[in-house]
């Protein structure tokens, strides 16, 4: 690969950059099983120790690749496989609530896919209920399985509001997410205070009076 080709990667790489709404996976991806992948894994990233010069005999670092491995597959990047996806049970809205819903602070625990570092940070959820409700807790949930894989945080806000946009039947959803990117504060410009907030919104919540009342929601304290 040549210095142009590894210029352009960086800057692809440094701006956050990702031209798919969906996270990009082969056709083959669950063709292996969890075990197979943890195996192939573990030999691959114990042969990128060995290339920093890393002496893998060592009892503190013979067990790495192995626990790097369990962790990808098991812990990090669980939301990649479609069966991890939560199952959302909704009712029906009994009570005939209308009003905005908001389940904020959601813990985001990601990963930004160009440097596989972690994405921390929260997420807010709203939606405006029509027909059916979703128990609070599958908000999270949801939340979770779609941080837990490599991402691009444009592309995390749109996938929770589409699948909830579905699971809800209405369009009047918004979410947002406001997290700290360590590929930003421990490499590159190595700036330690920023942070990147996203937005994505539909329905009524292009109504900037929809969208000031969420954010109003949002910045008060918890309780």
């Amino acid at each position: 690969m040549n210095n142009k080709n590894n210029e352009q990667i960086e800057i692809l790489g440094d701006n956050h950059f990702s031209a798919n709404t969906e996270t990009p996976l082969r056709a083959d991806a669950f063709d292996k099983s969890d075990d197979e992948k943890i195996k192939n894994i573990q030999h691959h990233f114990g042969m990128i120790m060995k290339e920093m010069g890393l002496d893998l005999t060592d009892d503190s670092l013979s067990g790495t690749p192995y626990r790097v491995a369990k962790m990808y597959i098991k812990e990090l990047f669980y939301g990649l496989d479609p069966a991890n996806r939560p199952k959302l049970s909704t009712f029906n809205n009994k009570y005939g609530y209308k009003k905005m819903l908001v389940e904020q602070n959601i813990t985001i625990d990601s990963a930004c896919e160009h440097h596989f570092l972690p994405i921390v940070g929260h997420a807010h959820v709203g939606y405006i209920p029509k027909d059916k409700v979703i128990g609070l807790s599958k908000i999270n949930r949801l939340v979770d399985y779609y941080a837990h894989r490599p991402q691009v945080q444009e592309r995390l806000v749109l996938q929770i509001r589409n699948d909830l946009q579905k699971v809800l039947d209405t369009e009047d959803v918004i979410v947002s997410v406001c997290a700290k990117h360590l590929c930003v504060s421990s490499r590159g410009i190595k700036d330690k205070n920023s942070f990147t907030t996203t937005l994505e919104y539909g329905g009524c919540f292009a109504d900037k009076a929809y969208r000031d009342e969420f954010l109003t929601i949002i910045g008060q304290q918890a309780v």
